[in-house]
């Protein structure tokens, strides 16, 4: 199974990075990286140390609904290219291990879908989610806040 790693639509951010409000109707807010543990969800690498970074609440489901769970997110607050994606771990994905969940085409869990998975497995364990008919996408998150990281989906 091909599997291909998604950052944030382009039109999306660059809207916020102009100031638009956030999904709980709020301007985000303006920080300076230390250079640790900021990953941007566009480029998906890390906000370099004295580079400004956003941070903001993030809804990454269409609508609301029980299971759209919004959580804060970080931004380069200037232009940055989006990744083209593909089927590598994105540089940034630091930590030791990750939530990898699958979610069905009505954008909600699949019960038994989840888990900590190591960041070396986690195409691995996309790619057998992937396997189920009941699963149309798949979230990265972080292990230990839940905060939203990236998605998965089918190349």
């Amino acid at each position: 199974m091909t599997i291909q790693f998604k950052a944030l639509p382009t039109e999306d951010v660059r809207a916020l990075q102009r100031g638009a409000p956030d999904a709980y109707g709020r301007t985000p807010e303006r920080q300076i990286s230390d250079g640790d543990g900021v990953p941007c969800r566009h480029c998906l690498r890390n906000v370099a140390a004295g580079d400004a970074y956003l941070v903001l609440a993030y809804r990454p489901f269409p609508e609301l609904q029980p299971y759209a769970e919004t959580g804060p997110i970080f931004l380069h607050a200037e232009e940055c290219e989006r990744t083209a994606g593909g089927e590598m771990i994105p540089e940034m994905l630091e930590s030791s291990d990750y939530i990898v969940r699958g979610y069905g085409k009505d954008d909600r869990i699949v019960y038994g879908s989840g888990g900590v998975i190591p960041t070396q497995a986690i195409a691995a364990r996309a790619g057998a989610l992937f396997e189920r008919d009941d699963i149309a996408y798949v979230h990265v998150r972080s292990a230990r806040n839940n905060c939203y990281q990236c998605r998965i989906e089918r190349a």
